[in-house]
């Protein structure tokens, strides 16, 4: 009888790497020490044995083991740009939510979101409703989910609206000075100052001074005239 997924994660499994990852990530909860090229290579293979239905089971049982690398393999596995259907997807992601408690597994999961966000924008309705959130790692998702609007050179007028409609968020969160809440900010605005440096410059006139100085300067590492 073949391995299951988790004991082919398992058998990758290296307690000094392990112990090294839990001082790290500062959660508690199993570590196995896998690298992340491991759970690559076995999500890539387990992508192409499985159809939709059978790769949502799997990622729902992954996560709720809570195992680091079970974890990040779960998000592995959803993520893919092309998934059709992919509503069963997007509810599981949506639902691990409240289970976001450390920026890796947040992030992975997060790249998952990207994919089926940018697959249906009209999805970033319900993407608004994270901001306004109790829990910090479900705010903060609602801008690393949404870092595709950051990337394009030339936005159709639609995509446009988007990228508005995200900073919008992103200026309300100014005033939450939170560290990952700040980060998340100047994450969003590093990477679109690439592609669109004028609405950057024009939000840190207006909300810089508001900003923890170290995301202030991420947010402007970018921009030719940082302002000071």
């Amino acid at each position: 009888m073949p391995d299951s997924p988790l004991d082919q994660i398992k058998a990758h499994a290296d307690p000094d790497r392990a112990a090294q990852m839990a001082a790290y990530h500062k959660v508690d909860r199993p570590y196995l020490g896998v690298p992340n090229p491991v759970l690559n290579d076995l999500t890539k293979s387990w992508r192409q044995q499985m159809d939709v239905d059978a790769r949502v089971a799997l990622a729902d049982q992954l996560w709720q083991t809570n195992i680091h690398e079970a974890r990040l393999a779960a998000a592995k596995l959803l993520t893919q740009a092309r998934i059709r259907p992919d509503q069963a997807v997007w509810d599981l992601l949506q639902s691990w939510l409240s289970d976001f408690d450390a920026w890796a597994v947040a992030d992975h999961a997060s790249m998952a979101m990207q994919k089926r966000l940018w697959a249906d924008p009209s999805r970033l309705d319900q993407v608004e409703g994270w901001t306004t959130s109790d829990h910090m790692w479900t705010r903060r998702a609602a801008l690393v989910a949404t870092l595709p609007w950051t990337k394009q050179n030339h936005p159709k007028p639609e995509d446009l609206q988007r990228r508005d409609r995200i900073l919008g968020w992103a200026a309300k969160y100014v005033p939450d000075h939170d560290w990952f809440i700040q980060k998340a900010v100047a994450w969003w605005l590093r990477d679109l100052s690439k592609h669109d440096p004028n609405r950057v410059r024009a939000f840190l006139v207006t909300y810089g001074d508001a900003m923890k100085p170290f995301a202030r300067k991420e947010a402007g590492k970018y921009l030719k005239d940082q302002l000071e």
